[in-house]
């Protein structure tokens, strides 16, 4: 706006002085003067004027000149304060991430519960990271068979369904080289083939951060986040996701540690079934439960028919394999009713049914079972065999509305079963 009234200030002097030489020349010509003395003074006016136009023509290049040179100093300005402010939005950011992290290291220090853990850790970079958009997944790695176990996941949109729940090719990638990944828009990432990664899942995925989670050089798990947008993760996202991993690697350790051990409380180290403790505990409750909603219960006390002859031929080696193949029968064939079987003492085992099952159906699934066990095949010794199972039968309220009574019952139907004969199924 300067530079417009500059240039409007000069035209008009111009123009004043214009006027001003044409009046003057009005005058002069009407006088009487000498021809040769009259086109001397008008060329010399014509010169100055030529002169003032020039001089401030001049002026006007010179005032445009430095206009643009401050517009361009002005641009200059701005594109720093811009850049700066994006820095400064930038810190910002890292500065409340990483005061999250504090925040976050109390979560993972206050428990060693496995589900805490996982939930800390990614609903931490869900927010801080991905806004609360898209998509946040938590592998485990089984270390037993090297694959992906999805144990957790938080979505924006409630209906995204995922698929793949060993991982797909990039979680693949990462547990393959123990390393984080990014992929910044999947069209141009050379190292995926987008379109057969469309055709196999629902969700869409255009770009996504993955991190191991790796303790003492043993890969425990990996933390990824994706985004159906193009470049919605950065390098910085991806270093902060890595910083998380290494801090939740640690307490993934210590918490799976902590479920082993609790595992190793409550089942039997020989079978994986409950121990005896543990399942007169859990009955105890059930019972109070059942009873409080009117509901059955049943128990089916088993016991392995001549176990000390498979001791006294084959070796105790070989009566262990019986047990833990019994143990797998017994988890197989009930699984459909949600049983809790555990390891009573010796060959002997105890399965208690609730739910609504009666004794008359606890009879029917017990001899079921008792069939299906002697139909199986146990290769002892290069030699295929056989063992039967002596089952008792008892059930709350029909017997009894005691739990240590019920237990009894079941033991003593077992003993009729074993005094008629073995291989069979008797109640109380």
């Amino acid at each position: 706006m300067q530079q417009n009234a500059n240039q409007k200030k000069i035209w008009v002097f111009v123009f004043i002085a214009a006027v001003i030489l044409l009046v003057i020349n009005f005058i002069f010509f009407h006088q009487k003067i000498p021809l040769i003395a009259l086109l001397v003074f008008i060329f010399s006016n014509i010169a100055v004027f030529i002169f003032i136009l020039k001089y401030y023509s001049d002026k006007i290049l010179h005032i445009q000149s430095a206009a643009e040179h401050q517009q361009e100093t002005i641009n200059i300005i701005d594109a720093e304060n811009k850049k700066n402010q994006e820095y400064n939005l930038a810190l910002k950011l890292k500065i409340a991430r990483y005061d999250n992290l504090k925040k976050l290291i109390e979560d993972l220090n206050s428990s060693l519960k496995l589900d805490a853990v996982i939930r800390a850790l990614s609903s931490t970079v869900y927010t801080l990271i991905s806004n609360s958009t898209g998509v946040a997944l938590f592998y485990l790695v089984d270390s037993q068979y090297q694959k992906l176990n999805l144990v957790y996941s938080i979505k924006e949109d409630a209906g995204v369904v995922v698929l793949t729940k060993e991982g797909d090719i990039f979680d693949q990638w990462v547990l393959r080289h123990s390393n984080q990944l990014i992929v910044e828009n999947l069209k141009k990432d050379f190292r995926f083939d987008s379109d057969s990664i469309s055709g196999k899942e629902i969700r869409s995925v255009l770009s996504l951060i993955s991190s191991p989670l790796i303790s003492n050089n043993s890969l425990l798990g990996l933390l990824r986040l994706e985004s159906n947008q193009e470049c919605f993760f950065n390098q910085d996202d991806l270093r902060f996701l890595s910083l998380v991993a290494d801090l939740g690697a640690v307490a993934l350790e210590n918490s799976l540690l902590f479920q082993k051990t609790q595992d190793l409380a409550i089942h039997d180290s020989l079978t994986g079934l409950y121990t005896r403790s543990y399942f007169i505990d859990r009955l105890r409750d059930e019972t109070r439960r059942c009873q409080r909603l009117d509901q059955y219960l049943s128990l089916m006390m088993i016991d392995i028919d001549f176990f000390k002859q498979y001791n006294d031929k084959f070796g105790h080696i070989v009566g262990d394999l019986v047990l833990k193949k019994m143990g797998i029968v017994l988890k197989e064939s009930l699984a459909e009713f949600n049983p809790l079987v555990c390891r009573f003492g010796g060959e002997e085992f105890l399965v208690m049914l609730s739910g609504g099952i009666d004794k008359k159906k606890a009879l029917a699934i017990a001899e079921m079972l008792r069939q299906r066990i002697q139909n199986e095949k146990i290769m002892l010794r290069r030699q295929n065999t056989q063992v039967t199972v002596s089952i008792g039968v008892a059930s709350l309220p029909l017997d009894t509305k005691d739990e240590d009574e019920l237990v009894q019952k079941a033991d003593k139907a077992m003993y009729i079963a074993k005094g008629k004969g073995r291989n069979q199924v008797c109640s109380a």
